[in-house]
């Protein structure tokens, strides 16, 4: 598995670097943003480890500029700012995850793992439609109205679990051990953003409104109340 690590510490970059290849894996290390973008633009990786404040481009631009060349490869944000603020802002560029400095290696270790083999899921069987939603499975491509929606993996597979639940209300409980797994320290107020940037992104415009919320109960997919 081939991975990017975008990282300015020069100390901390080649820590990491080492412990992921010695489990593995083979690492491209890239000290900063603008090399680091033109290095996911020409190059096939299964996961970018990007750092937020590094020279050049900061992480968050350089996230927003692949995602907007649909470049869909796994993000995991880097970074000392850990507020809830600076993971929206992450989340907003397009960014899978979020792991605030310091971090323990086993930690980010299965994050990458989780992430990655998520990242390579096919999907069977036929479409889902909702209204004038469709959720193509194999080519992970949603449309709306006929108009396509670029989804980060996230939001991917929030999107495909309340497809699941076939219209019965997911707890954000639930969300958080599906979606994020045991391990991530996540909390209901990440699930909200989530839930938010989704709706921004599905619901938006549209005077029928698809992912609805149960009060004590969840988030469930209906065009209806």
């Amino acid at each position: 598995m081939k991975v990017l690590l975008v990282e300015d510490d020069i100390h901390l970059s080649q820590d990491v670097s080492k412990q992921l290849t010695g489990d593995g894996f083979v690492v491209d290390v890239c000290y900063d943003g603008v090399l680091a973008e033109k290095m996911i633009l020409r190059g096939d990786y299964a996961c970018i480890l990007l750092d937020v404040n590094i020279p050049g481009k900061n992480g968050l631009e350089v996230c927003k500029s692949i995602r907007a060349k649909d470049i869909q490869t796994p993000v995991i944000m880097i970074t000392s700012f850990g507020e809830l603020d600076d993971k929206i802002s992450g989340f907003d560029s397009g960014a899978d995850d979020y792991l605030p400095k310091p971090f323990y290696y086993k930690e980010l270790l299965a994050r990458i793992k989780v992430i990655s083999k998520r990242n390579t899921i096919k999907e069977e069987g036929n479409n889902y439609i909702l209204e004038d939603l469709v959720v193509d499975f194999n080519r992970k491509r949603i449309t709306r109205a006929g108009t396509e929606i670029k989804l980060t993996q996230k939001e991917f597979l929030i999107l495909k679990t309340l497809i699941d639940s076939n219209g019965n209300p997911v707890s954000k409980q639930f969300l958080m051990e599906n979606v994020w797994g045991n391990f991530y320290n996540v909390n209901p107020n990440t699930v909200e953003v989530f839930i938010n940037l989704l709706r921004s992104k599905i619901d938006k415009n549209h005077s029928v409104k698809l992912i609805r919320t149960k009060t004590g109960f969840g988030y469930y997919l209906s065009a209806h109340e």
